[in-house]
């Protein structure tokens, strides 16, 4: 749990310095390829192949190719058509997915009660989020429900790897950054515009933050926190980022978020996280 309440933290900053100094002003597929290279450099000492089926390296690599690097490809095109805020709002349904999700890979019925506190997450961040949505909105929103999707079958694929294909996890986020950096080769070779590359040092600055801090240190975490926690707190904890995110846009850009829908909406995040895990786990094991 403290991991993920860190990350969440450490992530709060991400949304707002792509918005602002990256979306639309550097190329969209080189800021992908940029991020996740300089993530599996950090995991690259940890690479090892013997003693694992290729099968279960080649899992760990899917889960990465979806969690980040498909997840990234769609998302930083959201950007375009979504403003940081709209963007936010937009990711609410995380928690719903994760749990539902899990519960389908792990071969099991739909646990109701896990769904309803997952619920109650989304609801908490729509209030906090809501506000009047841009022209654009319709596209922008198909945009990061698949990027959301990708996010949440990677992050608890992940989750079941380690169940069933344990290995060390510094081990196989080395495989699982290897898939990521694929996917985004893949893309920049296609579609990638090398006319807009970053043109100042800030920049380059914050590439190498998002790569090194956010997506190096920040996914390793996250995913090794989901192994510590059962799949509805992890949804519930994806919306997290919502008040986190505000409070940042507070701290250093000065904006004010709507304070009553702000306090109302957290309320409603923190409670959905005590119901799940002081009504409903409690309850599923007795």
């Amino acid at each position: 749990m403290t991991l993920l309440i860190v990350t969440t933290i450490l992530w709060a900053f991400s949304f707002s310095l792509i918005g602002e100094y990256l979306a639309g002003q550097v190329d969209t597929w080189f800021s992908v390829l940029i991020r996740l290279l300089l993530a599996a450099v950090v995991f690259l000492p940890f690479l090892r192949w013997r003693g694992y089926r290729a099968s279960t390296l080649l899992l760990y690599m899917a889960v990465g190719a979806l969690q980040l690097g498909i997840m990234y490809l769609i998302s930083f095109q959201a950007y375009l058509y979504l403003s940081v805020s709209e963007l936010l709002l937009f990711t609410v349904m995380t928690p719903l997915y994760v749990t539902l999700i899990y519960d389908l890979l792990a071969g099991r019925g739909i646990r109701f009660g896990y769904a309803l506190s997952a619920l109650l997450a989304v609801a908490g961040a729509a209030i906090i989020r809501y506000d009047k949505v841009s022209d654009h909105f319709w596209f922008g929103l198909l945009l990061v429900q698949l990027a959301n999707i990708c996010f949440a079958v990677g992050m608890v694929g992940y989750k079941r790897l380690q169940e069933t294909r344990p290995m060390p996890q510094h081990t196989a986020f080395s495989w699982f950054y290897i898939g990521a950096v694929s996917v985004a080769i893949v893309a920049w070779f296609l579609w990638g515009n090398p006319h807009k590359l970053p043109t100042t040092t800030f920049q380059w600055g914050i590439l190498i933050w998002l790569g090194v801090a956010a997506s190096g240190l920040g996914y390793f975490m996250w995913n090794y926190g989901a192994t510590q926690v059962d799949a509805g707190t992890l949804g519930i904890m994806n919306n997290m980022h919502v008040p986190a995110g505000l409070l940042v846009n507070l701290a250093i850009w000065q904006q004010q978020p709507h304070w009553p829908s702000f306090i109302i909406g957290s309320a409603v995040i923190f409670s959905s996280l005590w119901v799940h895990r002081h009504w409903i786990i409690k309850k599923s094991t007795v």
